[in-house]
């Protein structure tokens, strides 16, 4: 018979607590690559409608901006392309409330027209 029976008590709680930050970790990780895919998808949305816009001699960026939830609008850059169309870029926010990264993510659209 041992003399401490119950020597392993607690040994779980230690362990979640060890793995705890690398969990969050993982999870914040995942969140930020979600944030990096909405704003592709959100980036491509506002170069369609730019291109709409810009099709029937609208302001373009003006059309963008409309296109983008409020998060997104901070460094929105929209230019015309040489060839025709629109490109539009767009920061990806991180998970800090506000602050946006140093990625950027770029999205053109020309409605399948090209000037000749």
């Amino acid at each position: 018979m041992s003399l401490r029976p119950f020597a392993h008590d607690g040994q779980a709680s230690v362990e979640l607590l060890a793995a705890l930050p690398f969990v969050l970790l993982a999870g914040a990780l995942a969140w930020q690559l979600a944030l990096a895919g909405w704003t592709a998808w959100m980036s491509a949305h506002a170069a369609r409608t730019a291109a709409r816009a810009d099709a029937v001699g609208k302001p373009a960026e003006a059309a963008a901006r409309s296109a983008l939830p409020g998060p997104l609008r901070h460094d929105l850059r929209v230019r015309r392309r040489s060839g025709g169309g629109v490109e539009v870029r767009v920061r990806v926010p991180t998970l800090l409330d506000g602050v946006h990264g140093p990625v950027e993510v770029t999205s053109s659209s020309s409605l399948g027209r090209q000037e000749r």
